[in-house]
């Protein structure tokens, strides 16, 4: 299973186990279960801190393994293979289980620590979802900070059965006690600030005890990620405020144009943006959604930020850098089964709908991109595009011409997505041409048709143009002297990572002339 690179780098992690676990494997007679015991048996080769054994419980998935403390109930469970994206998730478990410290920090750990009930959770991920590896490690490092936590990582490609009895149509996607709990990417401080049923309450005490910041960067994707970096480096006071750090970077399967960096892929990109912010003096505050600007009263004065938890934040300078998410059809059925046939990330979900037949809404490079990387795994894809013709690159097209799964409808309006008994069942589209109307029995959507700003709480306080963009002059500034933007939040044209970086540097540049052109707050500024 793995070769001999792999396991030195392995063997070299196990080092760090303090406390001896025990891997203690469930199979069957099956391919999968000889995969998964040879890998245990390559693992527990590599540290004398290690054992395996087998286990017939009978109510337990095969083939699946637990990772155990030995003389503990500290654990965690793994149901399939954990390679691909979760071979990480496997490391960092036999890690923690193991005794190795976490990197989260030590308020974050008393939060888990102190959490009271019995929290039974299970998680179904792809081996290809690269946001299942967040909510997979975040889960498995609670149920080892708490023995009232427990945790079971499902690969549902290998579980097919029982992802279609409980309707798993997108990941990952998690059960609490039995329950649907959540779907979708989330950080180890989102789920134990959903647990925490005061945390909103405590996280606004403390925002709203903070000094005033000299620029406080609202966004933390590549634009604000830089902004905070280039004004932090001008010795000032910065803070940057993010509802999710990295924004729709982390989403981002290959990124292969970022300027000397060949390939990499978006929860590595932000994680890498993450640690260089944090190199310098920045107040990072995660998990903060902006909900309203309140101008200064004068130039040179203070701005506020409101925010959705009842805290506020004040700057003598802001930058905007809120980005970008997926722009939705706006069709009947759209939301009543997103996550139920309807999806946006063909990377993630794509594996949950192995041999079936879906459908691409959107002839752009990033739907040719999902329908080329969906047609190796699913029965058929129709891609459909509004358009006379696909708007993708001509290499892009070739290669999806020469699938001979795939069916391409142009100068086509999708105008409902159907459903039956909780679950996608196909889509009606208008053709463009003749007006006529078709109706195609799928099961799965995926919808690849742009971006649309996140920009609706700045309306009535800051110029926005016809599409909800921030308008910005060529020194990112925006219609409110001290308030700059940058990235795909904004009128800038070409909606890219290395764009949106140089525009993030420049909005902070301009923000730092501001204030050195401008007399700082006067105490009843301050103190308002």
């Amino acid at each position: 299973m793995l070769d001999a690179n792999l396991k030195e780098q392995l063997k070299s992690y196990l080092a760090n186990v303090r406390e001896p676990i025990e891997l203690v494997a469930t199979l069957d007679d099956g391919a999968k279960s000889r995969e998964l015991q040879e890998l245990l048996q390559e693992i527990d080769a590599l540290s004398d801190k290690i054992s395996l054994r087998e286990d017939g419980e009978a109510d337990v998935r095969r083939p699946s393994f637990a990772i155990n403390r030995v003389g503990t109930d500290i654990g965690v469970r793994f149901a399939g293979i954990p390679m691909g994206h979760e071979f990480t998730s496997l490391v960092l478990a036999l890690l923690q289980v193991g005794g190795h410290p976490s990197k989260a920090s030590e308020e974050v750990i008393e939060q888990i620590q102190s959490l009271d009930g019995e929290f039974e959770f299970e998680t179904y991920f792809s081996l290809s979802c690269q946001n299942c590896p967040d909510v997979v490690q975040a889960l498995n490092l609670m149920s080892v900070l708490n023995p009232k936590i427990r945790h079971t990582a499902i690969d549902g490609a290998l579980f097919q059965d029982e992802v279609e009895q409980r309707e798993v149509m997108a990941v990952p996607s998690v059960y609490l006690n039995g329950e649907s709990w959540g779907q979708g990417r989330m950080t180890l401080e989102e789920i134990v600030a959903r647990l925490d049923t005061r945390s909103d309450e405590k996280e606004a005490e403390k925002i709203n005890q903070k000094d005033a910041f000299e620029v406080l960067v609202i966004g933390g994707g590549p634009a604000g990620s830089s902004a905070a970096i280039y004004a932090a480096r001008k010795g000032i006071a910065t803070g940057i405020a993010a509802e999710r750090f990295g924004g729709q970077v982390a989403d981002t399967m290959g990124i292969e144009n970022l300027i000397s960096v060949p390939y990499t892929e978006g929860p590595k990109l932000v994680s890498a943006m993450e640690q260089h912010v944090k190199e310098y003096d920045v107040d990072i505050m995660n998990m903060q959604r902006a909900e309203k600007l309140i101008p200064a009263a004068r130039k040179g004065g203070l701005h506020e930020v409101r925010l959705a938890n009842g805290g506020s934040l004040k700057a003598r300078s802001i930058v905007l850098s809120t980005g970008a998410r997926w722009r939705q059809m706006g069709v009947p059925g759209e939301e009543e089964y997103r996550n139920k046939g309807v999806a946006y990330c063909p990377h993630c979900d794509g594996p949950l709908f192995k041999g079936k037949r879906v459908a691409v809404i959107g002839g752009g490079n990033s739907g040719v991109e999902a329908a080329i990387d969906l047609a190796g795994i699913v029965g058929h894809v129709t891609l459909i595009e509004f358009a006379a013709e696909m708007r993708a690159d001509d290499v892009l097209q070739k290669k999806l011409r020469s699938l001979k799964n795939v069916e391409v409808i142009t100068s086509g309006q999708t105008t409902e997505v159907t459903g039956e008994g909780g679950k996608v069942n196909g889509i009606n589209y208008t053709d463009r041409n003749t007006g006529e109307s078709h109706h195609i029995s799928l099961e799965g959507v995926f919808v690849q048709i742009g971006l649309v700003p996140n920009t609706e709480w700045l309306k009535g306080d800051i110029e926005l143009s016809q599409h909800g963009e921030i308008i910005v002059n060529d020194r990112a500034e925006t219609s409110i002297p001290g308030v700059f933007a940058a990235g795909d939040a904004t009128t800038v044209p070409y909606k890219q990572i290395v764009i949106s970086m140089g525009e993030g540097s420049k909005a902070a540049l301009s923000a730092f002339d501001f204030l050195i052109r401008n007399s700082a707050p006067d105490d009843e500024d301050a103190a308002a």
